[in-house]
C-alpha cells in the first residue's frame, strides 16, 4: 500500500482561489466547476439572524442558543445573492458541480450507397 493511503495524507482541495463574487467558477487548482452557495442561519422561534459557521459540512450557528429569546432551535436558509446587510451573518459553502451528460449525438453513413470517395465532414 501507499503511505498516503495508510496515514490518510491525501489532501482535498479547499477551492480557496475561487472568487466569492462569482456564482460559478472553475477552480484553478483542481479544475472542478465550483458553485458558491451562501447560507444564513436564523433563530427558529424569533427569526433573529445568527452568525453561522460550517462544521463537518453542516451549517450551524456559532452560539448554541439565541441571545434574544434563549431558544436552541435554528433554521438554515439559502440566499440567492449575498448583499452587504447579510455579509456579516452569512456563511459561504463551496460545492462541486458534477455534470453528467448522458445524451450524445451519433451519425452514420448509408452502407447501401457505394461511394468511390471518402465522405466529407459537414460544416
Amino acid at each position: 500500500m501507499i503511505w498516503s493511503q495508510i496515514f490518510n495524507f491525501t489532501k482535498k482541495c479547499t477551492h480557496d482561489k475561487v472568487p466569492i463574487e462569482q456564482d460559478y467558477y472553475y477552480c484553478p487548482d483542481c479544475g472542478e466547476l465550483i458553485e458558491n452557495q451562501w447560507y444564513l442561519v436564523r433563530c427558529a422561534s424569533c427569526g433573529l439572524k445568527e452568525v453561522a459557521t460550517v462544521i463537518n459540512g453542516e451549517i450551524v450557528p456559532v452560539e448554541s442558543f439565541c441571545h434574544n429569546c434563549g431558544s436552541k432551535g435554528y433554521t438554515v436558509e439559502r440566499l440567492e445573492k449575498i448583499d452587504c446587510i447579510n455579509l456579516n451573518y452569512a456563511v459561504l459553502k463551496r460545492e462541486i458541480i458534477h455534470n453528467n451528460f448522458n445524451e450524445y449525438t451519433q451519425s452514420w453513413t448509408d452502407t447501401n450507397q457505394t461511394l468511390n470517395e471518402q465522405p466529407k465532414l459537414l460544416q
